[in-house]
This record gives C-alpha cells, sequence and structure tokens, in this order.
C-alpha cells in the first residue's frame, strides 16, 4: 500500500470491468456524484444486461465498450443506438489524459484499434458524434483494462477477471481490486507484477485494513483482525444447514451484492479468500490473520498492534465507501454514503467463528499456506460447486466438503513461483474434479448428504 498521487490535482480517468454488477453500478453511482474527481473513458461486462451497458456508456460519455459474450454484440449495439437518440445524438467520450504519478509500469499507449473482426461503431449520423468502440469476445476485457486511464476498478466475477488483472498492471494502471479471485488465484504471478501501491482493495475488509494500517509502521502491527457477519446462517450447526435451498442462501442479513458473493458469504467462502487475500495484500503470515464474527457489519475489520492497541474501522455496510476510496486513493471522496447516526444507541457484538459448522475458512488457510497453485484449486471447486448449489444439482453442505477433497487432492508446486499457464492448469483441473464429485453426489441419497466427509475422503 504505496502512495498515490492525490485525485484532487485533477479528474482521474477511470475504467470500469464488471460495470453492470453489483460493485459496478455503485462505482458508476460514485463517479455520476463527483464529475469533478473521476472521468470513466472505458466500460466491460459480460453481456447479460446490455440495456444497462448502453446506458452507462452513453451517460458517461465513454471511447470503448467490452463485452465477453460475442452474441451480446448486437443487443449492445441496438441498445447503444436507442439510448443515445434518446440522450440526442452519442457523446463523445473526453480523451484519455496523460497518466502522472503512477507507480512504474509501462508508459500509456495510444488509444487501439478495435479488436480485429469485433471493432463495432457507428458514425452515428451527420452532426452526430460516434458510439462507442464495441469490443467483443474472451480477450475483450483485458483489452480495456491497459485502455488509457489512471485507475481500473476490476469488478469481474469470478477467475475470469484474472487476464484483465494482469493487463491492468502490465499497463502501469492503478488497480482498484474487487476481483479478489484474480489475485487469490495468481497468487505471486499477480503479487511479483504490482509495484507498490498499485493494487488498491477494494473488499471492504481489506480497505478497513489499509486504513488502519496508516495509524503505525509495519513493525508495529501484530495481526490482522477481518469481521465477518456470519451470513444468513449464523448459529447453525452442520445438520441444521443440510436442508437449505439457494433461496435461503441469497438472503443476506446485511449486504446486498451479486448471487456469487452471497452465496459464497454464506458458506463463509468469501472469509476464507479473504483471508488469502490478506496476505498477499498486506505480507502477514497466515498465523498473524484472525477471522472474528461481527453479524452487525459496522466494524469492517481491525488492526491490532503490538502495543495493544486495536484500530477499527467502521461505516455503515455500504459498498460505495470502499469503493470511493479506492478510487480516490490516498483521498477521501466526501459524501460518498451516509455515516453512522451517533445520535441513536448502537450494539454491536462479536463472536468467535465455529470451524466445525463452517470449515471453509480453514480450507483456505490450508490452501494458502501450501501456497503455488493451490488457492486457485480452491477458488476453482467453489465456483464449480456454487453453480451447481443454484441448480439444485449440490447440497448447501456439499459446497464446502467438495472443495475440501479438490484441494486435499491437489499437488499443485507449492510455495514456488507459479506462471500463467499452471494457474489455468490448475483452475482446470479443480474444474473437472469438482464436476466429477458433484456428479457423484447426485447419485447419493438424501439421508447421506448430512454426514460429513473426513477431509480428503469422498465428498459425501
Amino acid at each position: 500500500m504505496g502512495e498515490v498521487e492525490s485525485s484532487r490535482s485533477r479528474p482521474r480517468d477511470v475504467v470500469l470491468l464488471g460495470s453492470t454488477g453489483s460493485v459496478g453500478t455503485q462505482a458508476a453511482d460514485v463517479i455520476r456524484r463527483n464529475p469533478d474527481r473521476f472521468r470513466v473513458t472505458g466500460l466491460a461486462a459480460g453481456g447479460g444486461n446490455p440495456d444497462l451497458l448502453a446506458a452507462q456508456a452513453i451517460e458517461f460519455g465513454v471511447a470503448v465498450v467490452a463485452v465477453a459474450q460475442e452474441s451480446a454484440v448486437s443487443g449492445v449495439r441496438e441498445a447503444l443506438k436507442a439510448h443515445a437518440a434518446r440522450a440526442g445524438g452519442a457523446r463523445a467520450g473526453p480523451p484519455p489524459t496523460a497518466l502522472t504519478g503512477q507507480p512504474p509500469g509501462p508508459p500509456a499507449r495510444p488509444i487501439p484499434p478495435p479488436l480485429r473482426g469485433h471493432g463495432l461503431s457507428d458514425a452515428g449520423g451527420a452532426g452526430r458524434a460516434p458510439l462507442p468502440t464495441v469490443l467483443a469476445g474472451t480477450d475483450a476485457i483485458a483489452e480495456v483494462a491497459a485502455w488509457p486511464a489512471d485507475v481500473v476498478l476490476n469488478a469481474v466475477t469470478g477467475f475470469s477477471g484474472l487476464a484483465a488483472t494482469l493487463a491492468a498492471l502490465r499497463a502501469g494502471r492503478v488497480l482498484a481490486l474487487a476481483n479478489k479471485e484474480s489475485l487469490i488465484t495468481g497468487g505471486p504471478l499477480v503479487a511479483g507484477l504490482a509495484a507498490p501501491g498499485q493494487i488498491v482493495p477494494v473488499d471492504s475488509e481489506h480497505s478497513a485494513i489499509a486504513q488502519c494500517l496508516r495509524c503505525g509502521s509495519g513493525g508495529e502491527v501484530a495481526r490482522l483482525v477481518l469481521t465477518a457477519s456470519g451470513g444468513p446462517f449464523r448459529g447453525r450447526d452442520r445438520a441444521e444447514l443440510a436442508g437449505i435451498t439457494p433461496e435461503q442462501a441469497l438472503a443476506h442479513p446485511t449486504w446486498n451484492m451479486g448471487p456469487v458473493i452471497t452465496i459464497n458469504s454464506a458458506t463463509l467462502v468469501n472469509k476464507g479468500l479473504e483471508v488469502i487475500e490478506a496476505h498477499l495484500l498486506f505480507g502477514l503470515g497466515f498465523d498473524k490473520i484472525k477471522v472474528v464474527v461481527h453479524p452487525q457489519s459496522v466494524i469492517h475489520s481491525m488492526v491490532e498492534f503490538t502495543d495493544g492497541s486495536t484500530i477499527a474501522q467502521a461505516s455503515p455496510p455500504d459498498m460505495r465507501i470502499p469503493i470511493a476510496l479506492a478510487l480516490g486513493w490516498p483521498d477521501r471522496v466526501p459524501g460518498a454514503a451516509p455515516s453512522i447516526d451517533w445520535t441513536s444507541a448502537h450494539t454491536w457484538t462479536f463472536e468467535p467463528l465455529d470451524e466445525n459448522a463452517f470449515p471453509a475458512v480453514s480450507i483456505a488457510r490450508q490452501a494458502g499456506q501450501a501456497g503455488g497453485t493451490a488457492p486457485a484449486a480452491y477458488n476453482a471447486a467453489n465456483e464449480v460447486c456454487v453453480a451447481a448449489f443454484m441448480a439444485g444439482r449440490l447440497p448447501f453442505v456439499a459446497i464446502v466438503d467438495t472443495v475440501a477433497q479438490v484441494v486435499s487432492e491437489h499437488d499443485g508446486r507449492a510455495g514456488e513461483a507459479v506462471s500463467l499457464a499452471d494457474v489455468r492448469a490448475a483452475d482446470g483441473w479443480a474444474r473437472a474434479r469438482a464436476t466429477e464429485l458433484v456428479a457423484a453426489w447426485g447419485q447419493r441419497t438424501h439421508h447421506a448428504v448430512g454426514t460429513a466427509p473426513k477431509r480428503g475422503g469422498s465428498a459425501g
């Protein structure tokens, strides 16, 4: 967490990846209310919501839009034309400004031509500015991640965000990281590529830690304390989790998030991922990273110092605060979200994590300590299992059971530097193995669902 140029000297140019998701739309809200601080130069999304993506592009006057799904291109192009017509013609996006004060990296490149075979633009007719260039395909989001900008917010979901993270870092952009999976799966590959201060966390927990660390030197830090809401099933034992439905798991008590991260919060896999993320971001050993359950989600995390002091960061559970701080780092953005109402009574509680009912954190520690591509296997297996649970093909408790099985079988190069090929291979293997285990669950009786497997044994 080194220093980055103040965001107040001029508006920062921002690229939003995953702009139509939960974090992306909240980032757009922050930017919309602070036009003197931020300008959007590029957008990227999967393509599942072409109308919203087009509306964002026309509103912010961006130069480029990327969609991962090539089948969504025609819908995005038609939506762009429709929104431009309603807005009185497409507005030309502001030209990207020269990058200054950012971490060392390759210089900003000229605005590239459209990705070969997928560039779509429209002259817009007489008197109109051209519509944004549209890029499509598997490389399109990574292409936009390297677009001229000061800050790239990576809010893409899951492993698919890794290529964009690498592209943004190689291009020398400040990376506002909401896609924790890319850091966790990339591990030393990502951490070794980043210059000091080049990655700024968006997760509320890691944003809180970054803020608390300003209160002391690195040598004064005793440990990091990550808070967890406990999810919708806090206090239940394993037997009580057997019949959980997707609808129940999606009902998070304090946060409004996308479906994958909401399920991950219910299983505590998300907290396991955050433990690995904290290790990679802040350089502390796993023995110095603790998790405590805090149901109110007001204390977002804490740093304990060697003199016995603990510094905590508190704010209402609103992601616009860490998003705004990541975009403006090291400066705060006034009015990002409402503050705590200190005229009312508050009760904040803390309790230990029940790792018998929710073993995801301990499994993540196991993967993180193994190093190499083990965290990539943890993440990949979980993504497969969450999809299977949402489709009704896997019981809730079997999500983490299956992840544990895959991690126990993983024979990654523990502790060694890894390449992108290594990460992709581990990801592919873990997905295939998890898919096999999910299929095996489909052949079991409902009675077997509530039986806890032994670590390293069968998934059921």
